[in-house]
């Protein structure tokens, strides 16, 4: 399986434009970002991919970056927007939907974890430190947009950053009760054709009080709470496929099972969970079967 992904990884950076190599450079964005990946398929630092005893024998005759080169290299914007680039081929939708899902998945870390950048907060029923990916997925899993955060980071702000940064979803954005929020109903209804459904945040047996409400939640509550509410019901349980999403980036031996000891920062992490997303978007593709152990 590894080798069908990294034939696929190398097929698609050969089809991405990329910057032209400095005369002054030994090695080209691409190979910067082969290297990176070759690490992150096989679950290892980026410093192991840097000996070529960790290569197959056909691969073991091209030199290989340095450690210093590539912390540096994978810095630079022209790298930067290669891996950009990498994931927008992959990962996003290839056609537009009218069925959307919003939700976030916690990456916990040790408590005793020195990255200040890691945030305490909510986890799967508990408290934890580390970090939150929120995403908007399509039934099929592609994922429209996604962003990092520390696990404290309130998951409304996340979801109008998120929507901010696709104005082009249209049709119906499910959510759970935590997306209850009039500021964001009110983003959703200044775009015109993104309707959000929720459950009431704090269940349907109590009123609406006397504030003000955006009309797009007055929306949704009408369309939840009604006396014939099966259409709703049939939003929110379809919104159990970014569950399943979640599941199948976590759920085979190169997927997001965690975040490992060299993964710290918040700049580490975003890029590591690009690239677990971009793999699990080409398992996807390629119908492989694989399941950790």
């Amino acid at each position: 399986m590894e080798h069908q992904l990294w034939k696929s990884i190398v097929a698609v950076l050969a089809s991405l434009s990329k910057a032209r190599k400095s005369t002054r450079e030994e090695f080209s964005d691409e190979d910067i970002v082969k290297t990176y990946y070759w690490s992150v398929l096989h679950e290892r630092p980026t410093a192991w991919a840097c000996d070529r005893r960790n290569w197959p024998l056909w691969a073991r005759r091209k030199e290989l970056p340095s450690r210093p080169t590539m912390s540096r290299r994978l810095k630079r914007p022209t790298v930067r927007k290669l891996l950009q680039d990498l994931e927008e081929r992959v990962v996003a939708p290839q056609k537009p939907g009218l069925f959307w899902m919003i939700d976030g998945k916690p990456l916990t870390i040790g408590g005793c974890s020195k990255d200040r950048q890691a945030g305490f907060g909510r986890a799967a029923g508990c408290k934890a430190k580390g970090y939150k990916i929120h995403a908007i997925v399509d039934p099929q899993g592609a994922v429209a947009s996604w962003r990092l955060a520390p696990m404290n980071k309130d998951e409304r702000v996340m979801a109008k950053r998120l929507i901010r940064a696709t104005p082009t979803i249209q049709g119906y954005l499910i959510g759970d009760s935590n997306y209850d929020s009039n500021p964001l109903h009110e983003l959703c209804d200044r775009l015109g054709e993104l309707q959000l459904i929720t459950p009431r945040r704090y269940g349907s047996g109590h009123a609406l009080g006397h504030i003000k409400h955006a009309a797009g939640r007055l929306r949704s509550v009408e369309r939840t709470e009604n006396p014939f509410p099966q259409f709703a019901r049939t939003l929110l349980h379809g919104r159990d496929a970014i569950e399943r999403a979640f599941a199948h980036a976590t759920n085979w031996s190169a997927g997001l099972l965690g975040l490992p000891p060299w993964v710290r920062t918040h700049r580490r992490v975003h890029r590591w969970v690009q690239a677990k997303l971009v793999l699990t978007a080409l398992k996807r593709s390629m119908k492989i079967t694989s399941y950790a152990a």
